[in-house]
């Protein structure tokens, strides 16, 4: 099958290209490595169809979809703290990129487009764990640009035939996350400051919850996804089902490591929601979605691939 995956450089969706060649599909990479990282495609460099390109553009995003039967549009501007900063070019990119998406995948006939959606468009909606049923009420422009965005992928299917399943991801972490940038996620940054000796830094008083999600679950569910019947035009959670406080999170990691630092607290940051716990049920019925990986199993792969990665730039 040809498939195509936008972001494909990315953290989820390098993983998620290495998936797809194991089980034999032709894979076309639609990337313009805003964030993207080329390092994370060497591998894969002689097994792809790489196209580079922006969202932005329906050309490039419509020249990449040539022949596609099925799409995993992985491809955003991440980060709550950026699309705090920049809210129109979070929009432009989330919203009006996967409209290009969707509008290229209806006029190449493409049987299924599976978009990554995320718990921030929950914000702070009543109601714990978060289940689908309730109403999003997202409280960063990147919460509002996911929920516009399955918005449309909804849309497609009811005026266009255009089957589409969106997957609200919860706090994805493992490897391949750059734990060095700006925007970087709690896990990869909390491991590698505490490999370097340094102590963790938590935004709030660190009682505020996640449902850290091991990207390997992701993966899992995106491609359960792409083949499950009767899912068209559905919303589902993907994650692990469980939630920890970021200060459980940092004793977890320091525990994995052998270590004790303790953390240094700042003001928390806007648009970041309280607490975050998914409600895994209806994925469990629908796609037959059950986690692969524990949070434990998965840090320990992390620190592993960061400290691999430390002895490589060594």
């Amino acid at each position: 099958m040809k498939v195509l995956v936008t972001g494909g450089a990315g953290f989820i969706g390098s993983h998620l290209v290495s998936a797809l060649l194991e089980r034999g599909d032709h894979v076309v990479v639609l990337d313009n490595f805003s964030s993207g990282r080329r390092s994370n495609l060497d591998q894969l460099q002689g097994d792809i169809e790489l196209v580079e390109g922006d969202l932005r553009s329906y050309e490039r995003v419509h020249a990449a979809m040539s022949g596609v039967e099925l799409v995993f549009h992985e491809g955003a501007l991440p980060s709550v703290p950026r699309s705090v900063q920049d809210p129109l070019t979070t929009n432009e990119v989330n919203v009006s990129g996967t409209l290009n998406v969707l509008l290229a995948a209806r006029d190449e006939g493409v049987h299924r487009v599976v978009f990554a959606s995320s718990s921030s468009v929950y914000g702070d909606a009543d109601g714990f764990p978060r289940d689908e049923t309730q109403r999003p009420q997202p409280l960063s422009p990147y919460g509002v640009a996911k929920l516009a965005a399955e918005c449309y992928c909804r849309a497609f299917w009811q005026v266009y035939r255009l089957e589409t399943v969106s997957l609200r991801y919860f706090n994805v972490f493992g490897p391949r996350q750059d734990p060095h940038s700006q925007y970087a996620a709690v896990v990869p940054r909390f491991i590698a400051r505490l490999l370097e000796g340094k102590p963790p830094v938590i935004y709030g008083d660190g009682n505020q919850s996640r449902d850290f999600t091991y990207v390997g679950n992701v993966v899992a569910g995106n491609l359960l996804a792409a083949s499950a019947p009767n899912v068209a035009g559905e919303v589902l959670n993907v994650a692990t089902g469980g939630s920890l406080t970021v200060n459980e999170l940092s004793t977890a990691i320091q525990e994995t490591l052998g270590v004790q630092i303790e953390p240094v607290y700042e003001p928390a940051r806007v648009g970041e929601i309280e607490h975050s716990a998914a409600d895994i049920s209806r994925a469990t019925r629908l796609l037959r979605y059950e986690p692969l990986q524990s949070v434990e199993e998965g840090i320990a792969t992390t620190i592993d691939s960061l400290r691999a990665a430390d002895a490589l730039s060594a």
